[in-house]
């Protein structure tokens, strides 16, 4: 992987196959992918839901998570994406992988070992110091909501 910043990741694979180890497809590629380590085919039917291993477990840096997105593929062709996107695999967390897949497609979508389900972003991440105030800055933009800058 070549430019921004690198971090080292260890991970344990759960499995005895290298298949599984998360990888970048090409070279300017944000997210590793991450696969099903699934030992029978999951069908997520129509507006169901799956949780789906990846055999995969990280010991991320403090100071970094990871974010696991969906495939852009699994969404425009299948309607296939992941709940709880991003999810975050925070720096203390030592568990299995795994990824909440959501069928919005109108056909039951079939998982199978090794398959592409989702990626993995890792990111820098700031610690917040809360500072408790009466009063707040003012912006342009106030207390405006959703849609409140424009069309």
């Amino acid at each position: 992987m070549s430019g921004g910043r690198n971090c080292e990741v260890r991970v344990a694979l759960l499995c005895d196959d290298k298949e599984f180890l998360p990888e970048y497809r090409t070279e300017g590629a944000a997210g590793m992918d991450l696969k099903a380590l699934v030992d029978a085919e999951i069908v997520i039917p129509p507006m169901g839901r799956a949780l789906v291993p990846t055999g995969v477990a990280l010991s991320i840096p403090p100071g970094v998570e990871g974010q696991v997105r969906p495939r852009s593929g699994l969404a425009i062709n299948h309607g296939v994406t992941c709940l709880n996107s991003p999810g975050t695999i925070d720096a203390d967390y030592r568990g299995e992988i795994r990824v909440i897949l959501a069928n919005l497609g109108e056909k039951p979508f079939h998982v199978r070992r090794g398959d592409r389900i989702a990626q993995i972003v890792f990111s820098s991440v700031l610690s917040a110091r809360l500072e408790v105030t009466t009063e707040l800055d003012v912006t342009a933009r106030g207390t405006g909501g959703f849609g409140h800058t424009g069309r």
